[in-house]
């Protein structure tokens, strides 16, 4: 059986749809809760693939999420050995520092739906392929990440150029939240320390307004997702081959 690892920051930011696509393909997943044990220091080697869930945190708040550089060093151990690598949000921002991009504040918070669309080279991108032109997806982010040496840069919105990358065949970084169902963005916008980012933005984003408009986009997200996700499990059959890390 195949087994996933799963870093996990804060207990609403979960696999989502992702959950049931990979236990219906055979897989044994295991999440690592930095936000309960944050000196874990789990075992690239016993697993076949990573996955690097959201949270709050920014790449730079090591003191304070010492964890932060655990994850670093283990996804770049996951990448050298050749495994499958997907990071959403927070996770795609760790991805690219653990390739040595940069990770700085994006000029404008996205937070709700947003047009998201593949570059060029994503449409030519076996997940991307099936983004058709300009798609409603659902965002949470402050910062971003410059795409990292020797990474394809896959899509952009207007607000945010850098949404995601490629580095090799099976690494994937995503600034969006295709992993996401109606039910867990009603938690996020429920959960404390999001509600307090929406407070502090006086207005600037209506939550009201992304309660509205979910149930209009979700189910194109929904079959997008299982699309996108659908063929990154794919990667799991293919031999694991080691990759260099760019040098920095």
């Amino acid at each position: 059986m195949r087994r996933l690892l799963v870093f996990q920051h804060v207990p609403h930011e979960i696999l989502g749809t992702l959950d049931p696509l990979l236990r219906d393909a055979g897989f044994r997943i295991r999440y690592v809760n930095f936000g309960r044990n944050p000196d874990a220091v789990p075992d690239l080697e016993r697993y076949h693939g990573l996955i690097v869930l959201g949270g709050p945190m920014n790449c730079d708040q090591v003191t304070r999420h010492r964890h932060l550089a655990t994850e670093i060093a283990g996804i770049q151990t996951a990448i050298r050995d050749g495994k499958p690598v997907l990071g959403i949000c927070l996770g795609a921002q760790l991805l690219a520092r653990a390739l040595g991009a940069h990770v700085t504040g994006n000029h404008r918070k996205e937070i709700g739906w947003y047009d998201v669309g593949p570059t060029r080279e994503g449409e030519k991108d076996p997940l991307f392929r099936h983004f058709e032109g300009h798609e409603k997806i659902f965002q949470w982010h402050g910062d971003t990440f410059a795409i990292p040496h020797g990474a394809v840069h896959l899509a952009a919105s207007a607000d945010c150029a850098h949404q995601a990358f490629r580095f090799g065949h099976n690494v994937y970084g995503l600034q969006f939240h295709l992993e996401v169902d109606e039910p867990l963005i009603h938690r996020w916008l429920r959960a404390p320390v999001n509600a307090r980012e929406l407070e502090g933005l006086q207005g600037v984003i209506d939550p009201g307004r992304i309660a509205l408009e979910t149930p209009q986009f979700m189910p194109r997200s929904r079959a997008l997702g299982d699309a996108v996700f659908g063929d990154f499990l794919r990667l799991f059959q293919g031999r694991h081959r080691r990759t260099v890390l760019p040098s920095r």
